[in-house]
Parts: structure tokens; C-alpha cells; sequence
């Protein structure tokens, strides 16, 4: 299909729920499979249509979208799916394979856009037209005696849709069909609120709706504006809500000034990482100079959010950490802008070296991010990549210090995601729905017999600090995260000088956000070297108050560290890496 590959440079596409042209016939695809889009894209290409139809996608069939073909678009992630439905902006809705809304054909019946269904996996009982012709589909779909179909013959899928698009357009925009109350419709709507608070008790996030109601009642759309970032568009209030409010259309309504302004930038997916990249910056991760890589994976079911996302990935940015980016998160991070206008896609390069912002792509790109590990394995340490699953994952964990962020976790796919890094070696971090997947892999520091290691050199056994200490644990806020972030990148192969620059963002990330100092920094001290500089001696008197024995003379640590720092020193968890094993 021509998606690029190991591309640092790929361009910019558009991405949020302002961007499009709505006086044009408008094609929305969602879900997870480039295929059925891909040929939509080629019959647009063939036809020059690209200025006459507007074509975008939601969730991840919209990132292959733009590898694809730079002319489309992005609207965002699964959460805004019910939105823009809603918004009734759509004059086409293509559907294929995951993350895909089970109510998606129920809310487009309502506004007439008609659903064309181009996978098995997800039909919605339409009927199966693949062997009829395209002037009797669209005849059927214009006149609404069929709300979709369900067509497998994906060539047919290109040549329907935007001759479709182009009858549609004109006869929905001439209606005006949309979910979204009126002006005076929307302060009645507002005036019925009993708040009685029903709706925030089911709200996943427990949104504070009935206060924007108040608000809205008096003229002030402020809270509601604040909302519509917030809000997961779920759509649980509008069953919840004893008066029959439809919570989500007035959210929307309340929230048009700031959709209008909702134009962001992303880069295109680039695909894998390539060995020359990896070559220049591995040796870096292992040995802790680069503080360590980040990849913020996931759906958009953040605890407090989109600017979430964006404010952790500027800070570890800022804090020289490589951040790898793809599916839903990737979108949310281009969603925001500085002083200057730019987003972070355009403020950072996208080449693997610290300091950098990339994004693989969609969510099947995360295997991108696990073979950067796995190319780290094989190229620094020469460990064999085929059936070896067991000496790349104990080098992983015991030398690269990757964590995997799942911020807005909802899915089975991305819990997927990320049982799948923890296999591999890598820590993740979930937000606090995470704890909905009852699983989590949570380290004991206190347990001093469980943090034994093996050196390579002749299999003797070394006591280490809880490095990585967790395997997959969630967080509850961004600033609880953030430190957390930073301490799950140390690991046991780091040198004083990598030790020192993560202490260093460790410590003051506590600070900045946590307001104090970790509780057990100075577990992750082997010797006056991995303190940072510009505290040592400061830190060094704190190390003393707690009974280290400190030669302040020569301002040498003589008694206190769990072990030594030894450069040369070769954790494994594998017996038969051993050297003395070997003989």
C-alpha cells in the first residue's frame, strides 16, 4: 500500500472536529482497517474529487488513512465518535473492523446518513448488497429505504461512496439534519435540570454536568466549553437523566465556539523505527544518558481529559525522554497548540533520539514500538530474534528503560497492548480506569529476597534496587504519573551518569507536582556519582541524616547503598547467560 516506513519526515495531516469543510459532501470512515478507505481514496485520486468531497476518519483507520493519502483528514479518537454523528456533519458513515460504536447505524438512521458496512466482523444485520449494482444501492440508501448495506466487494466500496457522498451531501445539508438542539430548544433543555445529579453518578468520569447546567441557564457556556474536552462521549448521561435531557446534544450545542477552533496537527504514522536510528541512540538508553523512552499507546478515556495527555508528553519531551506515540494518544497529543500556534508535532522533530516526538501510527503500530526494544536486544547485545523470547525480554527489562503509558485505556485491545509489553519486559502505566481490567503486576520493594539478580560475568547472585518496580500498575492523576513515569525508567545496567540524570528528573518531578520528595530516592543511590550535581552535596547531607556514612573530605559516600556501582556489571534473570554457566 506505499505507507511509509522508518519515514522520520512525514508530513503534517489535520487533525480535530473543526477542520472540515461541512458545505461539501462529507465521508467519515471508522474503526481499525485501511482496506475499504484505501479504495475510496484511489477512486477520489482517479476522479479529482479531493476538492469537491471531504473525506476523514475516526480512531485508527483514520491514521492509515493519512499514510495513505496525505489529502485525508482527522477527526479524532473513538470518543468522538457519537459526537460527530451527532453533529450530523457526516453525509456517509464507512464502517470495517473494531473500535467501532454498536449504536453507530441507531444514531445515523436518525439524521438519514446512510451506513455502509465493509466487513464481516461488523455487519449490523444490514443486507449483504456486494452483488448488486451500484446506481440500485445508492437508489435504495438517497430514498431511505435502506438505512446501509453491507458490501464485501471493496472495489464496489470506492466507486459507491463517493458518487453516494455527492447525492447525499446536497439533499442532508438542504435538511439540515442534525442531533443538536436549537437556540431556544437548548435553553429549554437547560431549564428542565432537577439536578439531581443522576447523570454525574453515571458519568465514568463523574462530570459535574448539572453545575453546567445551572451555568447555562444564566448565559454562561463556560463549564459546558470545558466539558466537551472531558467528556468521553459515551453517552451514558442521556439514558441516565430522569427528565429526558439528551445530556451529550446539549454538551455539543453549549460547546460550538470552541469545536469550531478544534484544528490540530499530527504527524503521519512513519511506521517502524530503522537500525540506523536505533544504532545511533540504543547505546544511550542502556547505558541511562537518555533518561528513557515513553510510549503513550491507547484509547482516549483519559481520567480528566485530552490536555492530559499533552501537558505529560511536553514535559518529558522537555526532560530529553524519547516519546513514541500511536492509535488514539497520538491524535490527543497533536490536539494542542503553544503561544506560537504549533503543536508538539511541529515544535519536535520525529527521529528516535531523545528529546523527540514520533508517532508509529495507528494502534497495529505498537509492535513497532515493541521491536525497537527487541532491534536494541539484537543489535547492542546480539541476541538471536527468532525463538528467543526469553533472553530478549530479560535484556529489555534488565537494561532498556522503556515504560508503555496507557492513559486512556478502555479497550480489550489495548489491555492487549500492554500484556503484551509487560511479556516483553516493558512497565506500563494505566490511567485510573485501568484498574477496570482487574489485573496488575505491582513490585514489593520491602521484599529484599525478590529484587536478586544474576551476574553475567560468573552467575553470582547481586541484590538490586526495585528497577523497574512495577510491571503494570495504574495512577490516579497526571501529576501522581509523572514521577512514576520517571522512576520506571531505572534499571539495574545504568552508569553514574545515566543514574544521575534519571535521580535527577525523579526528584524534581516529585517536586514539581507531588510537592515533596520521593519517599525512596535514595534506594536508587550506589554511590556519590549517580547523585545529581547540582544537589549533591545537599543530598548527600539528606543521605547522612538518614545514617549513611559520608567521608566529607573527599564528599565520598563510605557506608550506605544497597550495592556498588560496577560499569562492567551484567544483570540477567537467565542461568545460561551466564559465562560460568556457559563453561
Amino acid at each position: 500500500m506505499g505507507l511509509p516506513k522508518s519515514d522520520e519526515k512525514t508530513p503534517m495531516a489535520e487533525i480535530g472536529m473543526g477542520i472540515l469543510d461541512s458545505k461539501k459532501p462529507v465521508v467519515i470512515c471508522v474503526g481499525h482497517n485501511i482496506a475499504a478507505p484505501a479504495y475510496i481514496l484511489d477512486n477520489m485520486d482517479k476522479n479529482g474529487q479531493f476538492d469537491k468531497i471531504e473525506i476523514a476518519g475516526l480512531c485508527c483507520t483514520a491514521h492509515d488513512m493519512t499514510r495513505y493519502n496525505k489529502n485525508a483528514k482527522i477527526i479524532g479518537s473513538m470518543a468522538k465518535e457519537l459526537k460527530y454523528i451527532r453533529s450530523g456533519i457526516p453525509d456517509v458513515l464507512v464502517t470495517d473492523e473494531q473500535c467501532v460504536r454498536a449504536d453507530i447505524l441507531r444514531e445515523a438512521k436518525k439524521l438519514h446518513i446512510p451506513v455502509i458496512a465493509t466487513n464481516e466482523k461488523i455487519t449490523y444485520g444490514l443486507p449483504d448488497r456486494s452483488n448488486d449494482s451500484v446506481d440500485a444501492i445508492i437508489d435504495d440508501l438517497v430514498s431511505g429505504k435502506q438505512d446501509g448495506a453491507l458490501l464485501l466487494d471493496l472495489e464496489k466500496v470506492g466507486e459507491l461512496v463517493p458518487k453516494l457522498a455527492m447525492k447525499m451531501g446536497p439533499i442532508r445539508k438542504e435538511k439540515g439534519l442534525t442531533a443538536l438542539p436549537d437556540d431556544e430548544e437548548f435553553k429549554k433543555l437547560v431549564a428542565k435540570c432537577t439536578k439531581c445529579l443522576q447523570c454525574t453518578r453515571d458519568c465514568p468520569q463523574e462530570l459535574p454536568i448539572s453545575d453546567a447546567m445551572a451555568a447555562a441557564v444564566n448565559g454562561d457556556l463556560v463549564p459546558f466549553e470545558i466539558l466537551h474536552d472531558k467528556c468521553v462521549g459515551c453517552g451514558r448521561c442521556d439514558f441516565s437523566c430522569p427528565v429526558k435531557i439528551p445530556v451529550l446534544n446539549v454538551i455539543e450545542k453549549a460547546a460550538q465556539r470552541v469545536i469550531r477552533e478544534e484544528k490540530g496537527k499530527v504527524r503521519i504514522g512513519r511506521g517502524q523505527i530503522g537500525d540506523p536510528e536505533i544504532r545511533e541512540e540504543g547505546r544511550n538508553l542502556v547505558l541511562g544518558t537518555t533518561p528513557g523512552v515513553l510510549a503513550f499507546v491507547g484509547c482516549g478515556n483519559y481520567p480528566d481529559g485530552t490536555k492530559d495527555v499533552y501537558d505529560i508528553a511536553e514535559e518529558m519531551i522537555q526532560r530529553s525522554y524519547i516519546i513514541i506515540s500511536s492509535g488514539c494518544a497520538a491524535m490527543d497529543i497533536g490536539m494542542y497548540k503553544d503561544k506560537e500556534g504549533k503543536t508538539l508535532y511541529e515544535r519536535y522533530p520525529g527521529r528516535f533520539i531523545k528529546g523527540n516526538l514520533l508517532n508509529t501510527g495507528s494502534c497495529v503500530s505498537n509492535a513497532h514500538i515493541a521491536a525497537t526494544t527487541i532491534k536494541v536486544a539484537s543489535i547492542f547485545a546480539g541476541r538471536k530474534t527468532k525463538g528467543n523470547w526469553e533472553e530478549i525480554a530479560d535484556y529489555v527489562l534488565n537494561r532498556i528503560g522503556a515504560v508503555g503509558v496507557a492513559w486512556g485505556a478502555y479497550s480489550q485491545k489495548a489491555f492487549a497492548i500492554g500484556t503484551g509489553c509487560n511479556r516483553l519486559g516493558i512497565p506500563v502505566v494505566t490511567g485510573p480506569h485501568g484498574t477496570k481490567y482487574r489485573r496488575a503486576f505491582i513490585g514489593k520493594p520491602y521484599r529484599k529476597e525478590d529484587w536478586n539478580v544474576l551476574d553475567g560475568r560468573d552467575g553470582s547472585v547481586v541484590n538490586v534496587e526495585p528497577a523497574p518496580e512495577h510491571l503494570m500498575i495504574t495512577a490516579e492523576t497526571k501529576e501522581e504519573l509523572m514521577p512514576l513515569l520517571a522512576k520506571m525508567c531505572f534499571r539495574p545496567s545504568d552508569n553514574s551518569l545515566g543514574r544521575a540524570i534519571k535521580l535527577t528528573h525523579y526528584i524534581e518531578l516529585s517536586e514539581k507536582y507531588l510537592r515533596k520528595m520521593p519517599d525512596d530516592w535514595h534506594v536508587y543511590v550506589r554511590s556519590e556519582q549517580d547523585l545529581p550535581l547540582a544537589k549533591r552535596e545537599q543530598l548527600m547531607k539528606m543521605l547522612e541524616e538518614r545514617g549513611w556514612k559520608i567521608d566529607w573530605e573527599k564528599k565520598k559516600i563510605t557506608e550506605g547503598p544497597l550495592r556498588k556501582v560496577d560499569v562492567s556489571f551484567q544483570p540477567t534473570n537467565v542461568p545460561r547467560l551466564c559465562k560460568e554457566a556457559k563453561k
